[in-house]
């Protein structure tokens, strides 16, 4: 069977073969019935939740990747979202981790600072759109010539080692949500380097809220934790000083917020988005620094998140309809709330809620929206329901992502 036709519950189902495991044996591992594992395997019963496909994959011990089948590729340029500049980007990264002073064949005169600082924020916006194809056409180039002018003794390294690690950091988002992990890990590996070169508290707060990031998305959760927690104490002497480092305290606190729901901690993970709400409220509503959005709008989506990790489905709802969506600038957000949302209206039943709630995220970030293993599980249970006042775009929803 071709590999994007084969299910998460196929895929659940094969890794617990190969284990040499019936359904009773996985089932009591990860403390749930025959009959709740059965339904998964069969595509009855969606997952719906990273902390339990997190689970599954560390008891089955394979990566999560493995039970999720991505990255995921579609038919035609248009719909790939960006996987066609992967190698290219790919390339520049492992170039990037080089150690300074090695020679690099010359591919023209870089850029200058002053022109990349103009160019990372273009790219800045396409990130935030999700726009990923158009993103990957720039980002490559602008890490190569980041990699000349930071090898240059002359240059001011600073200035292009921060630079750099906004750069490795769109690399990292990119490469996570198209489902290229090792590549995320990579370009976090770029920015760790690039903050302590420079050693500003902000910087590492930066490169560690991406750490974090990448181990979320791999269902590492007790490093992504540990991570945030470390973090927290590196930056806290500084916390009383500029927004820049109050903006990264609170990420900071999200980031450990949403581990500890992935871990079932309900009492940790409210903590620690109260500590986020309470910093956010003394901060503009328009918060962006280091591409994190921190601001009061996303605590309100992270606590949908967070509800949903933690499986209290009518909490999600209520959460969500106090989330002021629209005042949030960045469509990649708006679209992860939408398909959160969604979620939350699929556990409660509301599958004609949910149909709503997915095709809005999708209008808002296609690219974003149709390579996440949790839409893919959801628009395969509402594409057999038959009963939606809009199946039809269900449907056509289900066909472009190859779920048909």
């Amino acid at each position: 069977m071709a590999t994007e036709y084969v299910t998460q519950g196929q895929r659940i189902a094969r890794a617990r073969h190969r284990k040499g495991w019936d359904q009773a044996t996985l089932a009591e591992k990860v403390g749930r019935s025959v009959s709740w594992l059965s339904k998964v395997e069969n595509g009855r019963m969606p997952l719906d939740r990273m902390s339990v496909v997190g689970q599954l994959a560390d008891v089955l011990g394979v990566e999560v990747a493995e039970l999720t089948g991505q990255p995921y590729r579609h038919e035609t340029t248009e719909l790939d979202s960006g996987h066609a500049a992967v190698p290219a980007l790919r390339l520049a990264l492992q170039q990037a981790s080089l150690p300074s002073g090695i020679g690099l064949p010359a591919h023209g005169e870089p850029r200058t600072l002053q022109e990349l600082e103009a160019n990372v924020r273009l790219a800045e916006q396409l990130r935030q759109d999700a726009k990923f194809t158009a993103l990957g056409e720039v980002l490559p180039r602008i890490l190569t010539d980041l990699i000349a002018i930071v090898n240059d003794s002359t240059a001011d390294r600073d200035r292009a080692e921060a630079l750099m690690l906004r750069a490795c950091h769109m690399a990292r988002v990119s490469s996570n949500l198209l489902g290229h992990h090792d590549l995320g890990w990579t370009a976090v590996q770029r920015e760790l380097v690039a903050a302590q070169h420079v050693g500003s508290p902000d910087l590492i707060a930066a490169a560690s809220w991406d750490l974090c990031g990448v181990w979320l998305h791999e269902a590492q959760l007790a490093p992504a934790k540990d991570a945030a927690l470390s973090a927290l104490d590196q930056i806290e002497p500084y916390v009383s000083g500029d927004d820049t480092i109050k903006a990264m305290w609170g990420a900071l606190h999200l980031r450990a917020a949403v581990a500890y729901s992935r871990l079932w901690d309900q009492r940790e993970a409210e903590s620690h988005l109260e500590e986020a709400r309470r910093v956010a409220e003394v901060l503009p509503r328009d918060g962006n620094a280091f591409q994190t959005q921190f601001n009061r709008v996303n605590t309100t989506i992270h606590a949908v998140e967070v509800s949903m990790e933690l499986g209290r489905p009518r909490e999600v709802i209520t959460r969500a309809e106090h989330v002021e969506i629209a005042e949030i600038a960045s469509s990649e957000r708006q679209a992860h709330y939408w398909t959160c949302t969604a979620a939350g209206y699929h556990m409660n039943r509301k599958d004609n809620e949910a149909a709503d709630a997915l095709l809005r995220a999708d209008r808002i970030a296609p690219q974003h929206v149709r390579n996440r293993p949790l839409v893919r599980n959801i628009v395969r249970d509402l594409r057999d329901s038959g009963k939606l006042h809009r199946q039809r775009e269900i449907l056509n929803l289900a066909k472009v992502m190859r779920l048909l």
